[in-house]
């Protein structure tokens, strides 16, 4: 069972390799905060997966803490771009 979790971990985390690619490419402002939160998500998964390999309690209070401090970081980034953030036009792309 351990080789599936594993698996499903280092999957996870090949996925949070591309997000990141598209997170530096992305068009607009709101496209990387987009990303930053699908890496957020993706690597509180692996550090799940991790503590169930391992059997350590540590990986969840590290996925905790992820959680917490990408939850803020969205929040405070969300209200910069209502407040100073120009408006998009998908029109000229």
């Amino acid at each position: 069972m351990n080789i599936v979790f594993t698996g499903a971990a280092v999957f996870i985390a090949v996925n949070v390799l591309v997000c990141l690619y598209r997170m530096v490419k992305g068009p607009t402002m709101q496209d990387r905060l987009l990303t930053l939160s699908i890496v957020g998500s993706n690597m509180l998964a692996v550090l799940v997966l991790l503590a169930l390999v391992f059997g350590s309690t540590m990986y969840l209070d590290v996925a905790l803490l992820l959680v917490l401090v990408s939850f803020i970081i969205m929040i405070l980034a969300s209200r910069y771009l209502e407040t100073y953030g120009k408006e998009v036009d998908d029109s000229d792309r």
